[in-house]
C-alpha cells in the first residue's frame, strides 16, 4: 500500500510567524496579523496538513485610537499560543508598545480583552513557559532594533503563574553577537524537554536565515546552540521560525515559514527527531522536505481555510480582515446575499493604502483566478467601489459614478513611490452600472485585470506585479468610498466572491 504523502507548502498564503499547539486529539495554530482587524487568527487540524480557520482572538486592535488607520506593518507581530491550566493563552509583542497577552477557557473563546505585560520599544516575539514541576513561570522574547536600537538578542523573565506580572527586570539569556557568524536573532519558542530548556529561535534574515535550537539546564543559562534547519541545496529560502509539537503518538513535528515576496510567509511541515546527542534533527537531516509521509494520524478530508464567500445576510466570513479597526456602518446586514459596503467618505480616495475600510483577505500563494460581481448603488459624483490588489504597490479594477450620472469601468494602479493612483487603462461605461471584476493572478504574483460590463470579459491594462509590504504579504481588497461631503454616499454590492485554481 502506498504511504499517504503531503507536499509543502501545507498553508500557502500569508500565514506569517506561525506558532502550533495540541490539545488532545486536536492542533490549534496562530500567526501574525499586524494591523488588520480582527487579529490572531485560530487554525484548526486534526492532522497537521488540514488547516481550517475557525477564528480571531482580537476583536479589535488597542489601543484602538493608535489602530483608526492603517498600520500594515505594525500592531500583532509573531504570537505564541500555548495551553495551561485549562485555558488557551497567546502572547505577542506590539514593537511600538509591548508585550500582550489574551486568554480564553476556550479556542472559540471568549478571548479576555488584551493585558499590556511589559511596556516599552522594540519587545517583540515572547513565549510563555509553565514549569509544572516547579510551578515557577517564564517569559522569553527578542527585540527590535528599528524601534529599541537593540537586536540579535533574546531576554528571560520570571513571570507570575497567571500571566499578569513579569517578576524581575530581565536578563539577556542569549547574546547571538557572541555566537560567530549569528545575525538577527528573534522568534524565539520556549520548550523544557529531558531535562533541558529548549529555545527554537530563528536567525540569518526572514529572506536567507536558518533555524537555530538552544539548550540550557537552566532557564537563565548558559545556553548552546547549534543550526537545525536550513536551505542546503533545497529551493526552500530561509527555512525557520514556527512552533514544535508532539502528537498523541510521540511524533515530533516543526511548522515554520518560508518568506515568498508577495505572497508572504508560507507555511511548511517538517518531520522532527532526535539524535543520539539529544539535539533535535529537522526535515531531511536539517534540509526541508518538499513531499513526505504523512503525521500518523487518523486521515482527514482535504480542507483548507475558506476563500469563497456568498456572504450570506451581508455577513463577511471569517477569512476577511479590515485594514484598521472597523467603523460602524461601513458593512450592513440584510436579508439576502451579498456584501453591502457602505461609500465611506475620505480626503484619501486616491490611495487605498492609507484606507481603514478595506475588507481584505490572503493573496492565494498558487496561480489563480479572482471573481466578483459588483452593483454600484451610488448616486455620489465620484463614488467608487471595486476589487483591489494592495500591497506597496497597488492595482484595482471596478466602477465609479462621473459627474454627469453615468457609471464607468475604472481600472487604476500606484506605484510603490507614487503618492496617488493614475489610470491604467481608458475607463469605459458600465451602462447598467454593474460589472464582474475578474484577476488572474499567474507566476511571481503577476495579475492580469479584466471586467464584464455586459458584453464578456476584455482585458484591461498591462500585467500589474503584485508587491508585498515590509512583513506582510500582499492582499485582495473589496472597497466601497466617496470623495469628501456631507450625508450618506451611498453603497456598494459584492456578490459571488471566487478564487479558483487557474
Amino acid at each position: 500500500m502506498t504511504p499517504r504523502t503531503y507536499r509543502n507548502p501545507i498553508l500557502d498564503a500569508d500565514w506569517s510567524d506561525p506558532d502550533v499547539v495540541r490539545v488532545g486529539d486536536d492542533f490549534y495554530l496562530t500567526a501574525s496579523s499586524f494591523g488588520r482587524a480582527p487579529g490572531l487568527p485560530l487554525l484548526h487540524s486534526r492532522d497537521l496538513v488540514n488547516w481550517t480557520l475557525v477564528g480571531h482572538a482580537l476583536d479589535r486592535l488597542e489601543p484602538a485610537e493608535e489602530f483608526e488607520r492603517p498600520r500594515h506593518d505594525c500592531g500583532v507581530w509573531a504570537p505564541s499560543l500555548r495551553c495551561h491550566d485549562e485555558r488557551f493563552w497567546i502572547f505577542w509583542g506590539d514593537p511600538d508598545q509591548g508585550i500582550f497577552q489574551v486568554n480564553a477557557p476556550e479556542i472559540r473563546g471568549p478571548w479576555t480583552r488584551p493585558h499590556l505585560l511589559k511596556a516599552g520599544k522594540g519587545l517583540i516575539d515572547p513565549c510563555p513557559l509553565w514549569d509544572d514541576e516547579t510551578g515557577e513561570a517564564y517569559l522569553v522574547h527578542a527585540w527590535a532594533k528599528s524601534r529599541s536600537g537593540v537586536k540579535n538578542r533574546l531576554t528571560g523573565h520570571r513571570m507570575r503563574p497567571d500571566g499578569t506580572e513579569l517578576l524581575d527586570e530581565g536578563k539577556v539569556i542569549v547574546d547571538a553577537d557572541r555566537i560567530p557568524g549569528w545575525f538577527t536573532l528573534e522568534g524565539p519558542k520556549l520548550y523544557q524537554h529531558d531535562g533541558w530548556y529548549w529555545i527554537l529561535a530563528p536567525a540569518g534574515s526572514v529572506e536567507t536565515g536558518w533555524q537555530g535550537a538552544f539548550r540550557s539546564r537552566g532557564f537563565f543559562g548558559p545556553y548552546e546552540e547549534k543550526i537545525v534547519l536550513e536551505q542546503k541545496d533545497t529551493d526552500v529560502n530561509g527555512p525557520h521560525q514556527g512552533g514544535w509539537v508532539r502528537t498523541a503518538t510521540g511524533e515530533d513535528w516543526f511548522l515554520h515559514f518560508q518568506q515568498r515576496g508577495a505572497y508572504g510567509r508560507v507555511v511548511h511541515l517538517q518531520p522532527m527527531r532526535w539524535s543520539s546527542d539529544g539535539w533535535p534533527v529537522l526535515g531531511d537531516d536539517g534540509a526541508p522536505v518538499s513531499v513526505h509521509a504523512m503525521p500518523d494520524l487518523p486521515p482527514q478530508p482535504p480542507a483548507a481555510p475558506a476563500t469563497d464567500d456568498d456572504f450570506p445576510g451581508g455577513r463577511y466570513g471569517r477569512q476577511w480582515q479590515w485594514t484598521a479597526n472597523p467603523g460602524d456602518g461601513w458593512a450592513t446586514q440584510h436579508s439576502a446575499d451579498g456584501l453591502r459596503l457602505a461609500c465611506v467618505r475620505s480626503a484619501d480616495a486616491h490611495d487605498l493604502r492609507k484606507l481603514p475600510s478595506v475588507l481584505t483577505q490572503r493573496l492565494p500563494g498558487a496561480p489563480s483566478t479572482v471573481e466578483v460581481e459588483l452593483r454600484l448603488d451610488s448616486d455620489e459624483p465620484g463614488a467608487r467601489a471595486g476589487l483591489a490588489v494592495l500591497g506597496d504597490a497597488f492595482g484595482w479594477i471596478g466602477l465609479q459614478r462621473g459627474t454627469d450620472g453615468t457609471a464607468h469601468l475604472v481600472h487604476r494602479f500606484a506605484e510603490a513611490v507614487a503618492e496617488a493612483e493614475r489610470d491604467a487603462a481608458h475607463p469605459r461605461l458600465a451602462p447598467e452600472g454593474r460589472a464582474r471584476l475578474r484577476i488572474e493572478i499567474g507566476a511571481d504574483a503577476r495579475c492580469h485585470f479584466s471586467a464584464d460590463t455586459g458584453d464578456g470579459f476584455r482585458p484591461s491594462g498591462p500585467v500589474f506585479a503584485a508587491t508585498p509590504w515590509r512583513w506582510v504579504g500582499a492582499l485582495l481588497g473589496l472597497f466601497a468610498l466617496a470623495p469628501t461631503g456631507q450625508g450618506h454616499a451611498g453603497a456598494a454590492s459584492f456578490t459571488r466572491f471566487r478564487i479558483s485554481p487557474s
